[in-house]
This record gives C-alpha cells, structure tokens and sequence, in this order.
C-alpha cells in the first residue's frame, strides 16, 4: 500500500477493516503495534506501521445530531460530513481547501481552513470517541475533561483509534466566492492584514517566480458581507471567468466563482467533492508561523524564491486563529499557513532543512501531515510538548500506537 501521492511505500503486514466497534475492539486489544490509517493523504510517513493498519471506515456512518454538537464517523471524509449536515440545515464553520481526507485524519493533523476568525478544523472538536491500547472504548470531552481532549484531538494517532468525533455546529449558510488576477506579492505584504480580513475566508497563491502574479481566492458569507463590486483592488483585478489555483490549468473541478451564491461546503473548499484535485503527482510541505510574523518570514521566503519556484507548482497563503490544542500549529497564537505544493521530484528534499531552518526562526511549525525535514527537537515549538509525551506514555506505555515518525519525535525531545 502506498499514501495518497504515492511516493510513501507503508511498511504494514495487513489492513484490518472492522464493520462495528466491537470488532475493532478486538483487532486493537490483541495487536502489538496497530495503526489508523484514513483517507491516506499524509505526505510523510506518519501513518505508516510495522504492524497492522486498521481501517475505521467500515464502520457505522450513522451522524447524530444533538443540539449544537455532531457526532461524525472518523471514517467517513470530510466533505461527505457536510452534505448531510448542510441537508439537515447545519454547517461546521472551516473547511479545508478539499473535503476529500477522512474527519480522524483531519482532526489528528492539524489540518486546516482559513479566515482571520476561524480557527482550525480540530479547533471545533468537543468530544472524541476512541478505541484504547487495551482495547477499552474511551469518551473524552472538553466539559469534563479539557486537558484531556486538548492533548488528545492533535494527537498523531498516539493514544488511540478514533471512532467518532463531536464538533461544534451552526446553522447552514450561503457563501459566494471570487479570484483576483495579477496581484503583486509586495501588495499582499505591504497591506497583509487588510488583505486576510477582507472576506469570511482568504487565500493568497504564488508560484515565487518574478515574473507571475498571484491569485487571491476570497470566500465571503451571504449573510454577513456585502457583494463585490470593485474591478480593481490590491494591484489586481477581478478574475471575470473561473480560475484554478495553478496557471493554465482547467477550472471545471474548482468550487464556483464568479460572486455565485451556493452553499458554505461547496464554496470554502477550492475543489469539488465530487473529482479528486491532481493526480498526486506532487509533495507537499507547509508551516504554521506566528500572525506577528508572517510578513518577515514571507520577506525571508521571497529571498529563496528562485530555487523554491523551480520546484514548485503552487504556493498558498492562509490564516487562522488561535486554539487550545497541545499540539496544533496554531496553539496559543494567531497563525498563518505558508504551503508549498512541490513536484515530485527527489530534488526537493535538499531545500526541505533551509525552509525548516527558515520559517523556524520566525518560530514556524511544519504541518504534521506534509513532508518536512525537522532542524532541530520539534518539541522545543510546542509549549505543551512535554505533556503530550507524558500523555502518550500513560495511554499507549508498550508503545503500540508508535511508529518511527513517533519514536523520533518523542525520543528527541
């Protein structure tokens, strides 16, 4: 079995698939080394086992609804989770640039939307239900257990399989969505804060080359902003036919545009649900820094723009606020996404350290998910890091949620 991209080879003996909790109970209990894997979109080898691989995705996909929390499949992929609670008039407030990767793998990375005032997909998380090391059903919560629940959501798949996932709710909304052609990196530095609280949801992508400008993708809420009406706004102007975010490719699988109003799910996405965007012949890497940062390191990144645009398909900028989560990218502060979707092609890993070495100094944490070659002990970025390790050695003491990313990251602390 291979990951998404297809450039990680899993070293499991088997891929287990329960069809009820009972069963995964027991494949759980008896294991000696045990992995979730999800929709496999990982860019690393974080969900890769010695052991077994254990499916959650043939269990009950059943979503129950009680009051203004969800309980979601961990299984089931993000966006199929919000057709059926957008056809039940609710909505969750984010989603990522696609609704194609499963809500467990989602909530354990990181993964994230954007907006100034949203805070990460795992952000939204009040409960999980999880299969212990001993086999034993857990339920945590953030009312009665926060330390718990902020320890155990950006987890990395360290203190158990997770079966089902409660967050937050809202009504369902109507969103609509622009692009804005030729808009110069300096405009986006310059007026960098503007720019991101401009709309609902923003996104800025760039190829690093001098000579392209680049896209701005602005996600605004029926209900709460006006409709655009301005041709020309920060040095670019606004795209009048549909556009993806790489040059020259063909938009007919992007969300609409154009101002068109639709719902919240079929608009914060970039791609439908119903095509999987590229054909994961690419690699992907990308850092959480501090909102107060962003602009220099963004300035430092510019610096390297020629060697990362020879590799490069398309960057993305986003933001969004702070969390809670021990382990999140976004945990105690307000934070910007700087993403890179490279080719895929051996020649990227050199420049993996001198972007690590980079965006670390402006105190920049890799996505967990993407592909990153740490410069030094991760840990070290993560004020609550220390718990999360005693967490992980209380809940999993033999180690059968471990694998050699884990090891790593917890022996290098």
């Amino acid at each position: 079995m291979r990951n998404w991209s297809g450039h990680v080879e899993f070293g499991s003996t088997q891929l287990l698939s329960p069809t009820s909790v009972t069963e995964l109970q027991q494949m759980v209990a008896r294991g000696p080394r045990v992995r979730a894997l999800g929709t496999g979109h990982s860019f690393n080898d974080i969900a890769d086992t010695s052991g077994a691989h254990v499916s959650v995705g043939g269990l009950p996909q059943d979503i129950e609804i009680h009051d203004d929390v969800a309980w979601l499949p961990a299984g089931m992929r993000y966006g199929t989770a919000a057709r059926i609670l957008d056809n039940a008039g609710w909505a969750v407030h984010n989603m990522a640039s696609l609704g194609h990767i499963s809500i467990g793998g989602t909530v354990a990375t990181g993964t994230h939307g954007s907006g100034d005032r949203n805070p990460t997909l795992s952000a939204s998380v009040v409960g999980l239900e999880l299969v212990t090391a001993s086999g034993d059903m857990r339920l945590i919560r953030l009312d009665s257990e926060p330390d718990a629940l902020n320890a155990s959501v950006v987890s990395l798949g360290c203190v158990g399989v997770v079966t089902r996932v409660a967050v937050r709710i809202e009504p369902a909304f109507t969103m609509r969505q622009y692009v804005f052609d030729d808009v110069p990196l300096d405009s986006v530095l310059d007026d960098f804060d503007d720019l991101f609280s401009s709309a609902y949801s923003v996104s800025y992508f760039t190829t690093w080359s001098p000579t392209e400008m680049g896209q701005v993708w602005m996600k605004q809420r029926v209900d709460r902003e006006q409709p655009w009406s301005t041709p020309d706004w920060m040095g670019g102007h606004l795209a009048t036919e549909k556009r993806h975010p790489l040059p020259g490719h063909d938009a007919v699988h992007c969300t609409e545009q154009l101002g068109e109003p639709g719902p919240w799910h079929e608009r914060l996405p970039h791609f439908r649900l119903d095509f999987t965007p590229s054909s994961g012949d690419e690699l992907q890497t990308e850092y959480l820094v501090p909102r107060a940062n962003a602009v220099a390191a963004l300035r430092d990144v510019a610096a390297h723009a020629p060697e990362i645009h020879a590799l490069l398909h398309v960057s993305e900028i986003r933001t969004m606020c702070a969390d809670d989560l021990w382990l999140s990218g976004a945990y105690g502060r307000d934070t910007v996404g700087i993403h890179f979707t490279w080719r895929k092609t051996d020649a990227v890993l050199p420049l993996l350290p001198v972007i690590d070495t980079l965006l670390a100094g402006h105190g920049g944490r890799p996505h967990w998910g993407k592909l990153f070659e740490a410069t030094g002990p991760l840990g070290d970025r993560y004020p609550r890091f220390a718990d999360f390790a005693r967490v992980v050695e209380e809940s999993d003491p033999a180690g059968k949620f471990r694998n050699r990313f884990i090891d790593a990251l917890l022996d290098g602390m």
